[in-house]
């Protein structure tokens, strides 16, 4: 982390304090309602959102203890993909700080350094990149990254949401699959896809940053904590995961199995080792026609095409799961070969 950055942000948070404009947060030890337990005793609650006290009645409580019998507990999915190998809340959150925004090609380390240079008046410079970038699962160049931030004094931001939990010896995501979990500055993630697929997300920093954000950031002022259930299943998760290597093993050998699969019945394939694995076929009415004839087939998968792809790259990106054993790999390539025939997507 650069020092100095460090230490321009102890000084402003100083400098709240002095002036009394430090927002500490106080923590409920209980439930939300007209009472509440803080600060180690009980007091009347004039504080909340909780206009109706629904957010702990009897009635409530219940109907979320059944949605988890019958839904289970996380969708591990959003609604669509906004994506230009970037996640999308990698762009608005540039955007909403209204930093200047210089960009480079995906992976191009020499347009990331003249990019640097160009920057060299800028007070802070920030690499802000994905750890895995989910259209083409392909993993960042994170070693090179890093040397780059070092060369001309810039912080590193990770958004790991597609590696927390699984890449790395100890699933600890992308920059410990590449060997500079040390190196990094600001490492982002999300509770919505491997760590039980809720909602939610999170930003690992020095105790400054994160004291910073506090203060200073819009979405985490202005929104609501994350239930409690899911701050509790999350860190069930963490536990899990430490405890069982196991879930890791599986899914990789599911990726390997299943894009050696592909492979052999002929589809082309994005190369890679991320249990994402994009089968390209190049027509955005052929990848919608072929994801409709799978879910046919009993197998459910979405064609992609432009604008979330560039022109020409329409695919089907297909993701392994621990989940799933190979009885069932076996009959997603059985419909996949099948399909592909059908279409002349392979001979």
């Amino acid at each position: 982390m650069n020092e100095a950055v460090i230490t321009r942000l102890r000084g402003d948070l100083d400098n709240l304090r002095a002036q009394g404009l430090f927002k500490p947060e106080r923590v409920l030890q209980g439930p939300q309602g007209g009472v509440v337990e803080a600060g180690g005793r009980e007091v009347i609650n004039l504080c909340a959102n909780n206009y109706l006290g629904l957010a702990n009645h009897p009635a409530v409580r219940a109907a979320a203890q059944r949605s988890l019998d019958v839904y289970g507990y996380g969708m591990a999915s959003v609604r669509f993909i906004s994506d230009a190998l970037n996640h999308a809340s990698i762009i608005d959150g540039i955007r909403l700080c209204k930093a200047q925004r210089l960009r480079y090609a995906n992976s191009d380390m020499a347009e990331l350094e003249a990019r640097l240079k160009e920057a060299a008046g800028a007070r802070t410079r920030l690499i802000a990149t994905d750890g895995v970038f989910s259209m083409d699962g392909y993993i960042a160049k994170l070693a090179d990254i890093c040397d780059l931030a070092e060369r001309y004094d810039a912080l590193v931001m990770v958004d790991d949401s597609h590696a927390t939990g699984f890449m790395g010896a100890s699933g600890r995501g992308t920059p410990e699959h590449c060997g500079v979990a040390k190196r990094i500055d600001i490492l982002t993630g999300t509770l919505g896809k491997a760590l039980g697929g809720g909602s939610g997300g999170y930003v690992a920093a020095r105790r400054e940053v994160i004291e910073w954000l506090r203060q200073r950031s819009r979405p985490y002022l202005f929104s609501n904590s994350i239930p409690p259930v899911v701050a509790a299943a999350s860190l069930a998760v963490l536990d899990l995961l430490e405890d069982s290597p196991g879930l890791r093993t599986q899914l990789m050998q599911n990726a390997r199995f299943f894009r050696a699969g592909m492979m052999a019945a002929g589809f082309t394939l994005k190369p890679g080792e991320h249990p994402i694995i994009p089968v390209m076929l190049g027509d955005a009415a052929l990848a919608g026609r072929m994801a409709e004839r799978l879910l046919e087939e009993g197998v459910y998968v979405i064609g992609f095409s432009y604008p979330v792809v560039p022109q020409g790259q329409a695919r089907i990106r297909t993701q392994m799961s621990a989940a799933l054993n190979q009885g069932q790999l076996e009959q997603a390539l059985a419909a996949f070969t099948r399909v592909g025939r059908e279409l002349r997507v392979i001979g």
